[in-house]
């Protein structure tokens, strides 16, 4: 094998292994969101929706910023999937990555998004990618230890396979709960008006804050290799319906308020 070929192959490698280890929602996850948030769209940030994606669903593009992993000149979007600040601690007072976190980086997308002068393909991204990240910051170990790299270390095996605990909540309950994203959609908890404002209520901080309280359950329910199971989806399952519902939910606020 000549020096080109192995160089090629070791950089497939290191990629794959870097990745691989940070998830986040999964496509059926982030299409669900998508797809709630479809689902509580005014009129007229639908229409503006619609004309930027060029007829494209929310869930359609929902999985985009975990697509453009695989382009290096995206690379400097990698920090803006999620933020480690030491549990107990304010988010404001805390070492910021110069690179940008996932706070920073929903503001910059509403920011961008709000802003007349921004362009029309740019505005595609920025929505594509609003949508990945307010999906992310609602899966509690996006918000979790840097030490651990958001549970990415905390070993476990999910039904006898390996894996860790930071993927069993990104992907492994959701599929093996073996329900389509529209399905998913379909059969979240039905709520009244007043329930959907009580979500929809606080800022990106304060969801921040929520997600990282909820990060600490998280932590404390499993152990370093552990073998998770249909107990573990039994005890948590209900938590990943209800963070995806307040995803989208959520979501579909922010939206609201950008084109309405």
């Amino acid at each position: 094998m000549n020096r080109s070929l192995t160089l090629f192959i070791l950089s497939i490698i290191i990629c794959n292994s870097l990745f691989a280890n940070t998830p986040d929602w999964g496509a059926t996850g982030h299409r669900t969101v998508g797809e709630i948030a479809e689902r509580h769209l005014s009129k007229k940030a639908k229409k503006q929706i619609n004309n930027i994606l060029n007829g494209r669903g929310l869930a359609m593009v929902s999985t985009y910023g975990d697509d453009i992993k695989s382009d290096k000149k995206y690379d400097k979007y990698y920090t803006w999937h999620f933020v480690n600040f030491p549990f107990d601690t304010k988010y404001e007072t805390s070492k910021k990555d110069k690179r940008g976190d996932i706070v920073m980086g929903i503001q910059t997308c509403v920011d961008q998004l709000k802003d007349p002068n921004t362009s029309q393909e740019d505005k595609s991204f920025y929505l594509k990618f609003l949508v990945h990240l307010v999906g992310d910051l609602h899966q509690p170990l996006h918000v979790g230890r840097a030490e651990d790299r958001g549970g990415n270390d905390i070993k476990v095996l999910w039904h006898y396979d390996k894996s860790n605990l930071h993927r069993v909540w990104d992907s492994e309950m959701i599929e093996s709960f073996n329900m389509s994203y529209t399905e998913l959609a379909a059969n979240s908890k039905t709520l009244s008006r007043e329930q959907i404002k009580n979500i929809e209520k606080g800022s990106i901080l304060d969801w921040t804050y929520e997600s990282q309280a909820l990060a600490k359950k998280v932590y404390a329910s499993a152990k370093m290799d552990e073998k998770l199971g249909y107990r573990y989806s039994y005890d948590h399952f209900e938590t990943v319906q209800s963070q995806l519902q307040k995803s989208g939910i959520r979501l579909a606020k922010i939206l609201n308020e950008i084109f309405d």
